[in-house]
């Protein structure tokens, strides 16, 4: 690879400048996921990190109230953790997005397998009972009745769209109690993308977040399996399966085992500009701005 190619990957003008600055909050669901499953996603450049046939995966559904693109969700598909020394990190298989110009530059500029996408929300707040009822005077030496905060059920639908039609990938069913929202933490998350229609090349790039974090119940995901299309499930000897195919696989990713849900909130997410990763020198490019 020369520097002639890597200067044709530019960062959007709309965006400006990166470091790219998103703020909100997110749950991050780590699920089982089924080795056989994940490695129709992985390049062949990575090794995928698997135990008894499973790997690491799930995804990171997002609510950014400010960002470059302004106000937008976002849901990231994770089949899996690759492995590429001395690092590992999770790949994604398809971010959806309810933002244009959100995904426009995640697919020309960051190298991500961005579809637009709808997301319909639904939330009830149900007032839970008291256990008992009491008197006066233990309501007085405050041992009476309390009256528990409400616990808000949220359901979010995401469908993936294809100009007018859409395609339901999944519901994923939220519940919110409390108010402490744990102790904020600092980290660092490299991130690995391209391989795609718009980037074939290999990109790395790092997410700094700053964010307050909780373990919390994980949410319950239904969705449901469409009949396969008679192909052969590939693009190309380079990428990963076809569209049709991938949406289902993508499905059966969101349908796996929980085992894990982490509530990020008071979120702060910076994003670095990419890099280019050269996989026959093995050396690493910063991408033109």
């Amino acid at each position: 690879m020369n520097y002639t190619e890597v200067g044709k990957i530019k960062c959007a003008s709309t965006y400006g400048k990166p470091p790219w600055i998103f703020k909100g909050s997110a749950l991050y669901q780590l699920h089982l996921v089924k080795a056989e499953i994940a490695k129709a996603f992985i390049p062949k450049d990575f090794r995928l990190v698997e135990a008894f046939g499973y790997t690491l995966g799930g995804f990171f559904l997002a609510s950014y109230d400010e960002s470059p693109a302004g106000v937008f969700d976002e849901l990231v598909v994770i089949p899996g953790i690759v492995w590429n020394p001395p690092t590992s990190c999770a790949w994604a298989a398809r971010v959806l997005v309810n933002s244009d110009e959100a995904c426009d530059h995640g697919r020309k500029h960051v190298g991500l397998p961005s579809q637009v996408a709808r997301f319909t929300k639904k939330i009830t707040a149900v007032q839970r009972q008291p256990k008992a009822k009491t008197n006066g005077f233990l309501n007085m030496i405050g041992l009476g009745t309390t009256l528990y905060p409400p616990k808000d059920f949220a359901d979010v639908q995401v469908s993936e769209m294809q100009g007018p039609a859409a395609t339901d990938i999944c519901n994923i069913a939220l519940t919110t109690a409390d108010k402490w929202m744990g102790p904020t933490i600092k980290m660092s998350l490299p991130s690995y993308s391209g391989h795609t229609e718009y980037i074939p090349n290999l990109l790395k790039y790092s997410c700094h977040m700053e964010c307050r974090v909780r373990a919390v119940k994980p949410a319950k995901v239904s969705g449901t399996l469409y009949s396969p299309k008679e192909d052969n499930g590939t693009v190309n000897s380079t990428t990963e399966v076809s569209k049709d195919n991938g949406q289902n696989l993508c499905i059966s990713v969101m349908l796996s085992r929980p085992i894990l849900a982490l509530e990020f909130n008071c979120l702060k997410m910076r994003v670095e500009a990419p890099i280019v990763v050269s996989s026959s020198s093995k050396r690493s490019l910063k991408v033109s701005n």
